[in-house]
């Protein structure tokens, strides 16, 4: 009996037929809780959405607001290997360096003459390409200047489709990257790329550098320079046909059948060297072997 009387409990807890009560509430009970949060949930909406308005509208499209600019900025080489950065082929074995050319290839499309011409100024070189908005009106798009695949000369991959591999004598293409507003070098001069054997440890306090297994280089543009023409760089959107400027280095006489650990930098009067702890700051690393023995 104490059973059916407390299911009955329970079945008039759910529904009361005589007071008609559902889970201890009328309809109009129910219905006035309902519209409370239906209130509340809208005007929780809206308090976001004027929230967000406000904020966009202290942003600029074409500009961040607020940027965290690297003091040193970072530096990658193609073509792109894997994540060890290493650059390994047999030069009578086309199958293992015909993946690198076709990736400078498709890499150096963008800076074919006609697309330059098309899109981009000619610059007048050796000073910054300032674009500066006038008070309230925004100077958007701007310009870009002209960066064509035949800067780089022996390693644009026109006088030689294959970029050197075949005969040993590979290009590699360094790019720094973008920061906006960088205002790389000062008092007219440029930033430029050196490369040079990279130190490395194999022992518990011993280190070495492959300096006597680079030998001769060259560089495209000559010295390696990226002129101050293409900054300063104003940004993804305000800038949309920005060419980012290239560094060629070609290795004339490597040594073969050997790794070669070897390490660009880039140099300029006002930025500092990069830190031991960001191996891309200002620099990067990788390792090249060719081989010429199956």
């Amino acid at each position: 009996m104490a059973k059916d009387a407390e299911k009955g409990e329970w079945k008039e807890y759910i529904w009361n037929p005589r007071t008609r009560e559902f889970l201890g509430r009328t309809a109009s009970s129910w219905g006035l809780i309902l519209l409370f949060y239906l209130v509340f949930y809208i005007f929780l909406a809206g308090l976001f959405a004027l929230t967000m308005y406000v904020m966009l509208q202290t942003l600029d499209d074409h500009k961040p607001t607020w940027q965290d600019r690297l003091t040193t900025p970072g530096m990658v080489i193609q073509p792109e290997s894997d994540e060890t950065f290493e650059i390994i082929y047999n030069i009578q074995k086309t199958e293992s360096w015909d993946m690198y050319t076709q990736a400078l290839d498709k890499f150096l499309e963008p800076y074919n003459s006609t697309v330059q011409e098309q899109k981009n100024d000619e610059c007048k070189p050796d000073e910054y390409f300032l674009q500066e908005d006038s008070a309230d009106v925004k100077n958007n798009p701007k310009r870009s200047c002209q960066f064509k695949r035949d800067f780089l000369q022996d390693c644009s991959g026109l006088s030689d489709r294959y970029y050197g591999y075949q005969d040993g004598k590979p290009c590699i293409i360094i790019k720094m990257n973008r920061v906006i507003g960088m205002l790389p070098g000062k008092d007219g001069q440029a930033p430029f790329i050196t490369c040079g054997a990279k130190r490395y440890k194999v022992g518990k306090n011993e280190w070495r550098e492959d300096t006597d297994k680079i030998g001769e280089l060259m560089y495209f543009p000559p010295n390696g320079t990226f002129n101050l023409m293409y900054y300063p760089y104003y940004g993804k959107k305000a800038q949309v046909n920005y060419s980012q400027p290239l560094v060629a280095v070609k290795f004339l006489n490597i040594t073969v059948n050997e790794d070669v650990n070897i390490e660009c930098k880039i140099n300029a009067n006002n930025i500092p060297s990069g830190s031991e702890r960001d191996k891309f700051a200002g620099r990067v690393s990788f390792k090249l072997r060719i081989n010429t023995i199956n």
